[in-house]
C-alpha cells in the first residue's frame, strides 16, 4: 500500500507474486540461478549497441516526428500510451519515484537495505559511498512515471489505447510506458527481441 497508494484490495495480484517469501536468510529479490547487472551496467550495453547511430538527446519525440515524418518507415514508441494518442480517451495512472541522493563520509553504509547503494554495483572500493533513497509517488502530469498501475480500471483503458494502437502502421509501441506494463529488466529485453522477431520475420 505504501509502494502503490492504494488498499492491497485494489491490487493485481501479479504485484504481490513478484515478491518472494522467505523463511531463510536469502535477500534476493528472485528466484533465477543467474542474477546481476551487466559489467558497466546497462549504459554501456545500450551504448553498444547505438554505436554508430545518430543518436538525439534532449529531444521531444513529438515535436522530431512533427519536424521530421519521413524519418524512418517505423519508430518505436517508448513513453506513455496515453500521451502519445494526446490523452484523448482520458489519463492512465501512474507511479512515480522521488529520489534523494547524498555521498557519505564512510567505506559502506548500508549492508541489506532497500536504499541503494551505489558502489555495490560493480563491487567498488571507495572510502567514500554514494547513496540514494527511492520513495514512491503519485504521478501527475510533468513528473516522470515509472510504474503503470494495473488494477482493473487502467487496465480497460489501456485496452482501449492498444486498439488504436494496433491502427498506428508506422509505430511500434514497447517498453512499460508503451505496452503499460510493469517489466523486470530481463523480461523487458525479452519482449524487445520477441517484438523484433516478428517485425524482421
Amino acid at each position: 500500500e505504501k509502494q502503490w497508494g492504494r488498499p492491497c484490495t485494489e491490487l493485481p495480484a501479479f504485484i504481490i507474486k513478484r515478491l518472494p517469501f522467505r523463511f531463510i536468510y536469502d535477500n534476493n529479490y528472485f528466484n533465477d540461478r543467474y542474477q546481476g547487472i551487466p559489467m558497466g551496467g546497462y549504459t554501456r550495453i545500450v551504448e553498444k549497441m547505438l554505436d554508430g547511430i545518430d543518436v538525439k538527446t534532449g529531444t521531444d519525440y513529438f515535436e522530431f516526428i512533427r519536424e521530421n515524418p519521413d524519418v524512418a518507415e517505423k519508430t518505436v514508441f517508448t513513453g506513455m500510451i496515453d500521451e502519445y494518442f494526446g490523452y484523448k480517451l482520458g489519463a492512465l495512472e501512474y507511479r512515480s519515484v522521488r529520489f534523494e541522493t547524498e555521498v557519505l563520509d564512510t567505506d559502506n553504509y548500508q549492508g541489506n537495505t532497500m536504499i541503494i547503494e551505489h558502489k555495490h554495483f560493480e563491487f567498488g572500493k571507495q572510502e567514500k559511498t554514494v547513496i540514494s533513497r527511492e520513495y514512491s509517488s503519485e504521478w501527475h502530469q510533468g513528473m516522470e512515471p515509472y510504474y503503470p498501475v494495473n488494477d482493473e480500471k487502467n487496465n480497460a483503458l489501456f485496452e482501449e489505447y492498444r486498439k488504436l494502437a494496433e491502427k498506428e502502421e508506422n509505430v511500434i509501441f514497447g517498453g512499460r510506458l508503451g505496452n503499460y506494463k510493469y517489466y523486470d529488466m530481463d523480461k523487458v529485453i525479452e519482449a524487445a527481441l520477441e517484438t523484433c522477431e516478428k517485425e524482421l520475420g
